[in-house]
């Protein structure tokens, strides 16, 4: 009886016990095979897009572009209004407060957003450059003026944007608050980075948009693999639910198995080859030509890609604003022609070069520079392929030290702001390119409010642009991604991963 008395009174323990350890058992998670670089605390020190997304969703962001109604949309802000064509109010959402109970004001925007020009490890500088000043005009209303007309201001500022919390910075200082106390006013909390290796964020239940957005996974764990061979196997082990960038030829492979899933869509990001004129011979826009006419696209599409993929004409495609599929000039498969431009350019016995390339952080990338060598060497572009770690590089580049690379740069919905970070005079080094004309252009598209104008002027800037030939356009993925059946997720054009878009069923 005394036994029977005990396993009673166990059993009714265990009963009211028990709801509270199944709901912590419960909880959620997606950890998701990446191949971006994950180094940083500092949200400002790296300008990726992986690293965009996971920091929007942590500290919070002031919008984001909805791609299912092709119209931005305010996550930190309520509403915005154009006041006249140099002054922006943004109006904050009064219900978000950051995780340590602090509402956000608009003193924290205005605070983040000098930071983001005066952080000396700052690399965002590009998305506020058109800022003249920011002003609070009250607790929730910041009032941003810019340096002249500026019609796609959005797309420099929503994703990009991340809100810092001014009384801990104040408090603590830079690396302080943005390690020990990383407190955001997003719908996730920071919960650990390993640089190089894993970063893990959890859910803040308290956060508002979770009344929308109850199906959100718990926890989202990003994990480096930058080895398409490593991130399928992990997919197939069920040690992650989603793989980044499966190669086509690995597709099959995922679609055997009765678990996993591809899911397949065409990114916002552009491919191309970069050329620094600063550094000889890209001094010489004939040579930057002669790579153009060098490089057989179709068949790299066609066969390495199998057609995973769509051949780009200029620096955007289609569905991207402001595309003209007439745009000129066109570069076609044309080695004699590229010999001939070598020629002119007075290099009649053929250029040595260097061309970098990252390894695992696109789809197939080292093997696709691999084709492209005897395309160059076959015209007289003798062509030496390096092959740096994915982090040197990225900080080579970001540096203006890599005189030619094979890279993309993603989510290029309106191209306004990467064409102004890539050949506007005083962008990023990462070409250098200077030209007047393109400088003037790229100003009168910005001052542009009318959309049929702004489109015109865009494809005047884009056409000269290809025709000067700093960069060599080359395709947008179809990319792929591997899931796990039990996982929604529709990744967006702009490779941004919010977690609000997933449910793990």
């Amino acid at each position: 009886m005394k036994r029977r008395s005990i396993a009673v009174v166990l059993l009714a323990v265990f009963v009211i016990a028990a709801p509270k350890q199944l709901l912590q058992a419960a909880e959620t998670r997606i950890s998701i095979g990446v191949t971006e670089t994950m180094d940083t605390f500092n949200p400002y020190a790296d300008s990726v897009s992986l690293m965009y997304s996971v920091w929007c969703q942590v500290l919070g962001c002031l919008g984001t572009y909805d791609f299912d109604k092709g119209q931005p949309v305010g996550l930190l802000v309520d509403r915005w209004e154009v006041k006249d064509p140099k002054n922006w109010i943004f109006h904050l959402r009064k219900d978000i407060k950051f995780h340590n109970g602090a509402p956000l004001t608009a003193e924290d925007v205005v605070h983040s957003i000098n930071r983001i020009r005066t952080d000396p490890l700052s690399k965002q500088r590009q998305n506020i450059a058109a800022i003249a000043s920011e002003v609070v005009i009250d607790k929730h209303t910041v009032r941003i003026t810019t340096k002249e007309p500026t019609a796609p201001l959005l797309d420099y500022l929503f994703d990009r944007i991340m809100i810092t919390n001014k009384a801990i910075y104040d408090k603590y200082g830079p690396e302080v608050a943005d390690r020990q106390y990383p407190v955001g006013a997003g719908p996730f909390k920071f919960r650990e980075l390993i640089p190089g290796q894993r970063l893990v964020i959890g859910k803040d239940p308290s956060h508002p948009m979770w009344k929308q957005y109850k199906q959100a996974p718990d926890e989202i764990v990003f994990r480096i693999m930058r080895e398409p061979e490593q991130r399928v196997t992990a997919l197939l082990n069920n040690e992650i639910q989603i793989a980044q960038f499966v190669p086509p030829h690995l597709r099959e492979r995922v679609e055997r198995s009765p678990s996993h899933k591809i899911t397949t869509f065409h990114t916002a990001e552009i491919m191309f080859l970069g050329m620094m004129p600063k550094v000889k011979p890209w001094d010489n826009k004939l040579v930057r030509q002669a790579v153009a006419y060098a490089i057989d696209r179709d068949t790299l599409i066609k066969t390495i890609l199998r057609g995973e993929a769509s051949r780009l004409d200029g620096p955007i495609g289609v569905g991207q604003y402001g595309y003209d599929p007439n745009l000129q000039p066109k570069y076609t498969y044309n080695p004699e022609k590229a010999k001939e431009l070598l020629k002119q350019a007075g290099y009649p016995n053929g250029v040595d070069v260097e061309l970098q390339t990252p390894v695992g952080r696109y789809t197939l990338d080292k093997q696709l520079t691999e084709a492209m060598v005897p395309m160059l060497n076959a015209v007289g572009i003798r062509t030496k392929l390096l092959t740096p770690e994915w982090a040197t590089l990225w900080a080579n580049v970001q540096n203006g030290k890599v005189p030619f690379y094979y890279m993309g740069r993603g989510g290029v919905v309106d191209p306004s702001a990467a064409l102004s970070q890539y050949f506007e005079t005083g962008g990023s080094p990462r070409i250098g390119y200077s030209n007047p004309k393109v400088d003037e252009l790229l100003s009168a598209e910005r001052q542009a409010f009318d959309p049929a104008k702004r489109k015109k002027v865009l494809g005047q800037v884009m056409s000269l642009i290809t025709e000067e030939a700093p960069a060599h356009f080359l395709w947008r993925h179809q990319l792929l991604f591997g899931m796990a059946k039990n996982v929604d997720y529709r990744p967006l054009p702009s490779e941004r991963i919010y977690g609000w878009n997933m449910k793990v069923k």
